[in-house]
């Protein structure tokens, strides 16, 4: 029992390091974003979402490299993915009184989001057919030519964020040090990546002592404590009124932790191997909770309160699912 009240505390610990970190990137983030000019969108969708996903980012990388546990960093960020997109904009609208959206959010930032989980579905497709298992089960070799896929898709995204910045005229800021803000994200990167290791040892370490699959833990506890940035940045932004870079952030983040997280692992391992059988029903909620997200987001360009709760309640009814995997009741998800 101590070696479980031990590998808790990794996971407390990871999650606590995580939020310091997380708040010292959004505000450096932000002031970055203000001091070159970007506009609200960009600075959610890229900046901030870049900055705030390193968490992701660094439990994909570390799965693989230090653990050589694939399928847990995919967990991980399928999992953040599902908790960004219900957990943080119900917070965020219940916290105030609903969060405004706009036209980008809902055709530009939601649907490129939507073809990116579509995209990364695919590359792990043709990891089956193209790299088949000698065992004949359905896993997902994924190669660096397929990783390029999702990274090629997510060059396009920058591009295409970008040229909101040639057509937008920023305002003057002059009180803010970029030097500074620029060695407060990066140390706020290094709290982080610790932070996560953490939050992966425990899952290995829970998945061990208890026989609960790490996908599990992954799906769950790491990608919770690894959304807190993403968390942070956006209900602050909400609560200052900027309703569009905090959904922006969201959507985001989950495009960033998608067709970059994810790859980055493969491009510097060579290859790696996905459990399909898991990963096809894990996006296929991925793809349910979207729908309500751009459901939710569409009608009057707002996400009301009453809205918001009902974010919530699919997620707590994605943890009972995950719940009832785990004890056997259902089965709907092979590799659990």
């Amino acid at each position: 029992m101590a070696s479980v009240f031990v590998a808790a505390a990794f996971a407390v610990a990871g999650t606590a390091v995580v939020w310091l970190g997380g708040g010292r990137l959004e505000t450096a983030s932000e002031r970055l974003g203000a001091y070159y000019g970007f506009p609200a969108v960009v600075q959610g969708a890229v900046i901030a979402a870049i900055g705030s996903s390193f968490p992701e980012l660094s439990s994909s990388v570390i799965a693989v490299l230090l653990h050589g546990e694939f399928n847990l960093g995919v967990g991980a960020i399928v999992g953040s993915a599902i908790f960004n997109i219900l957990v943080i904009p119900g917070v965020s609208a219940l916290k105030g009184h609903g969060v405004d959206a706009n036209r980008d959010v809902v055709y530009k930032e939601a649907q490129f989001y939507m073809l990116a989980v579509a995209v990364l579905l695919l590359t792990f497709s043709f990891g089956v057919i193209y790299h088949p298992s000698p065992t004949g089960r359905l896993v997902a070799t994924v190669t660096r030519p397929l990783a390029l896929i999702p990274v090629g898709l997510y060059a396009v995204y920058v591009f295409i964020q970008f040229q909101d910045v040639s057509d937008f005229e920023p305002p003057d800021v002059d009180d803010v040090d970029a030097g500074k803000q620029w060695v407060v994200l990066l140390g706020s990167l290094v709290a982080i990546l610790v932070g996560v290791e953490l939050l992966v040892q425990a899952a290995l370490d829970l998945e061990a002592l208890l026989g609960v699959p790490s996908t599990i833990w992954g799906l769950t506890v790491v990608a919770a404590g690894t959304s807190l940035p993403d968390a942070i940045v956006s209900v602050r932004a909400a609560d200052a009124g900027r309703g569009t870079a905090s959904l922006a952030n969201v959507l985001g983040s989950n495009t960033f932790d998608l067709l970059v997280a994810i790859p980055a692992a493969v491009l510097l391992a060579g290859s790696a191997e996905v459990d399909f059988a898991t990963a096809v029903p894990m996006m296929g909620f991925l793809t349910v909770a979207t729908l309500g997200f751009l459901v939710a987001t569409r009608t009057d360009l707002e996400l009301t309160r009453g809205e918001a709760t009902s974010l919530l309640g699919l997620y707590v009814l994605f943890i009972a699912w995950m719940v009832t995997e785990t004890v056997g009741i259902t089965a709907i998800v092979p590799g659990v």
